[in-house]
C-alpha cells in the first residue's frame, strides 16, 4: 500500500486476467470474436495504460501544466458542491502566496475564539514525499494535530476547521484531499520532527494540498467515480433522534435552511462512508426552527467525528451566506429533552439559531 505501487497494481493484474481468458478463448478454438479477441483486446488496453500511468506518474515523464485559476465568482453553496477530493497533483510547488495566504487562512481557523470546544489544535504545514495512498504526487500537505489524551470534541473541531480551509484553499485554485486510513503515521511523525511531541500529540488525519494535475492512475479515477454516490436526504435528515421520521427540507419551516441540506449531504468523509445525521428540532408550534442536532451513526472515535466536523464546516458556510445567524454549543441531554437518549446515534453538538432570528421568522 505504501510503496506508491498499489496504484497502478490493480490495472496491471486486470490485464493480465484478460490475457488468461483469451489464451483459454485461443484453446477453446469457437467463438473466437468473444473469447478470443475481445478479451484479448481489453487485456492490451489495461496493460498499455498501466504502462502510460506508470511513465507519466510514477517516473514524472509529462508535459507542463498550468496553475488553476482562482474562482472567486463561485457563491458558497456552489464553492461546496463543486469541491473534489484530488487524487493526483502536479510536481510544481505552491506559489509562495497561495501558501503564505493559505496559513494565513490556517492560523485564523485554530484560534480558540474560533474552536467549538476547549482543546487545542493544531494545522501543520509539511513540505515532504509523506507516504500516502491512493493521492499520486502529494508532496504539500496540512497535518492535523489533536491532543494525545482524546478529546472528542478536538476531533470534531479539526474536521471543521480544516473543511473550512479547504474550502478557502479552493477558492483560490488549489486542490485538496483528506487523507486518514492511507497515510502512513510513521513516516508523518518522521517527518514532523520536533513539532511533533508523542507524548502530547495524536495526528488525525492529514490533507494534501497542491494543483491538480489532469494525469492520474486508471485505479483512482474508477475509485472517484465509486466515491461520487451519496445517500439521499431523507436517510440523513431527520426530526426525531431516532432517525425515524425523515426531515421536511422543502416544507416550511425547514425549507428556509435552502441548500444546506446538500451542502451537507456531498461533504466528504473517510471511504465515503457518511456517517453523520442530522436532528432538526423546532418550537412546540412547529413553525419555528430552534437548533439542528448532529449525530455520529457509528462508534468510530476519530473518522465519525471528523466526518461530523465537516458538516458543521458546511452547515455553518450554508447559513452564514443565507444570512441565518447561529452558533455551535453542546447541549446536555436535559436541555435536548432527550434524557434516555440511546448510545447511538452518538449526539455530538448542536447548531442554535439566534434568538432573535427565531423571532423574526
Amino acid at each position: 500500500m505504501f510503496t506508491g505501487w498499489l496504484q497502478y497494481l490493480p490495472t496491471v493484474a486486470a490485464g493480465i486476467v484478460f490475457l488468461a481468458v483469451s489464451a483459454v478463448g485461443r484453446l477453446i478454438g469457437a467463438w473466437q470474436a468473444a473469447l478470443f479477441w475481445l478479451p484479448f483486446t481489453v487485456g492490451v488496453l489495461l496493460l498499455a495504460a498501466a504502462a502510460f500511468d506508470v511513465v507519466t506518474l510514477k517516473l514524472g515523464v509529462r508535459p507542463g501544466e498550468s496553475v488553476p485559476r482562482r474562482r472567486e465568482g463561485l457563491d458558497a453553496f456552489d464553492l461546496m458542491r463543486s469541491r473534489r477530493s484530488c487524487r493526483s497533483f502536479q510536481s510544481r510547488d505552491l506559489s509562495g502566496a497561495h501558501r503564505a495566504e493559505l496559513m494565513r487562512v490556517v492560523g485564523e481557523y485554530v484560534r480558540p475564539d474560533h474552536l467549538i470546544g476547549t482543546g487545542p489544535i493544531r494545522l501543520e504545514y509539511l513540505a515532504a514525499p509523506l507516504t500516502v495512498w491512493p493521492t499520486v504526487g502529494a508532496h504539500e500537505f496540512v497535518v492535523a494535530i489533536a491532543p494525545r489524551d482524546y478529546d472528542r470534541m478536538a476531533v470534531v473541531d479539526v474536521g471543521r476547521s480544516l473543511q473550512k480551509v479547504i474550502l478557502h484553499a479552493g477558492r483560490m485554485g488549489v486542490a485538496t484531499c483528506w487523507i486518514g486510513p492511507g497515510a502512513d503515521q510513521a513516516s508523518v511523525v518522521a517527518q514532523l520532527g520536533d513539532r511533533f511531541d508523542p507524548d502530547r500529540d495524536h495526528v488525525i488525519c492529514v490533507c494534501a494540498v497542491g494543483y491538480r494535475s489532469r494525469f492520474k492512475p486508471l485505479t483512482v479515477r474508477a475509485i472517484e467515480r465509486a466515491q461520487r454516490r451519496r445517500l439521499p436526504l431523507p436517510s440523513l435528515f431527520f426530526t426525531d433522534p431516532c432517525g425515524r421520521q425523515p426531515l421536511p427540507a422543502d416544507a416550511p419551516p425547514f425549507s428556509s435552511f435552502g441548500r444546506c441540506y446538500e451542502a451537507c449531504r456531498w461533504s466528504p468523509s473517510s471511504f465515503n462512508s457518511q456517517t453523520t445525521r442530522c436532528v432538526g428540532v423546532t418550537d412546540a408550534t412547529g413553525g419555528t426552527v430552534r437548533r439542528f442536532d448532529f449525530y455520529a451513526s457509528t462508534t468510530s472515535r476519530y473518522y465519525a467525528p471528523v466526518a461530523l466536523g465537516i458538516w458543521c464546516a458546511h452547515w455553518e458556510t450554508g447559513c452564514a451566506a443565507l444570512g441565518i445567524p447561529g452558533s455551535f454549543r453542546v447541549l446536555t441531554r436535559e436541555e435536548r429533552g432527550a434524557p434516555d437518549a440511546p448510545e447511538l446515534p452518538h449526539y455530538d453538538v448542536s447548531w442554535v439559531t439566534d434568538p432573535a432570528y427565531a423571532i423574526a421568522a
